[in-house]
């Protein structure tokens, strides 16, 4: 029943984030701040990947591979925050997009990538037992 509630509350906070993603493009007059969602996408790939890739034989603490997927997965995350950044810091009379809508992008980021790292935390132990579901 703890998975049950677990999943219920990640699925909430989940729809916050994307909440507030679609009031940050709402704040505007096009789709721009939505763009980065392909980061929410791309986020969980190289942790997802280099758990499938554990080599057998190699004992102790540091797996080289699980280290690059860090390093990939933190170079993802940088540059969720960092777009709507630049985006509302264009150097043009006008920006791409209005601080307000930087914001809230800024906020679904921090709400989302919670969400991500919640699923990953409650859901990536080994011993789960998957005939829960």
């Amino acid at each position: 029943m703890a998975g049950l509630k677990a999943l219920v509350a990640l699925a909430f906070f989940g729809s916050v984030g994307m909440t507030l993603l679609v009031i940050g493009c709402a704040t505007q007059t096009n789709w721009v701040p939505f763009s980065v969602i392909v980061f929410y996408l791309l986020s969980p790939i190289p942790l997802l990947i280099s758990r499938r890739y554990n080599i057998a034989g190699m004992g102790g603490p540091s797996n080289a591979c699980q280290e690059m997927a860090i390093f990939i997965t933190v170079g993802i995350f940088i540059s969720a925050f960092a777009l709507p950044i630049v985006l509302a810091r264009h150097p043009t009379p006008s920006s791409i997009i209005t601080g307000s809508a930087c914001a809230y992008t800024m906020a679904a980021n921090v709400v989302v990538f919670l969400t991500i790292a919640g699923f990953f935390m409650t859901f990536g132990s080994e011993e789960m037992d998957y005939s829960m579901w």
